[in-house]
């Protein structure tokens, strides 16, 4: 029985641990971009998007679909980067567990 009380003082440290690190992740950011920089994108490590800058020189009313392919770029770059950092910091605290699939 001490075993399984073992076992569930270690449960609630990770998951305290789990928290702290989700929380930090909220205040961690990553910066992505597309076209050369002319678009850019800020998202957190909660897979949030906090800000798009675009430059004006590549708005025009004719060709927004360019605009829309670098937008989407930068955005799916900025979520990538996001996914990553999580996946790192997550990792750390799995790593020394050897559960299978973290």
């Amino acid at each position: 029985m001490q075993d399984m009380s073992e076992l569930l003082r270690q449960a609630q440290a990770m998951q305290a641990k789990m928290a702290q690190i989700q929380e930090e992740l909220g205040k961690r950011n990553v910066n992505a971009s597309s076209g050369g920089g002319m678009v850019s994108v800020t998202c957190n490590g909660k897979q949030e998007v906090l800000s798009i800058r675009i430059d004006k020189t590549i708005v025009s009313p004719d060709d927004t679909e360019m605009l829309e392919d670098l937008v989407l770029t930068a955005v799916n770059e900025g979520l990538r980067l996001s996914r990553e950092l999580a996946a790192k910091e997550m990792g750390a605290l799995a790593g020394g567990l050897g559960i299978p699939g973290l």
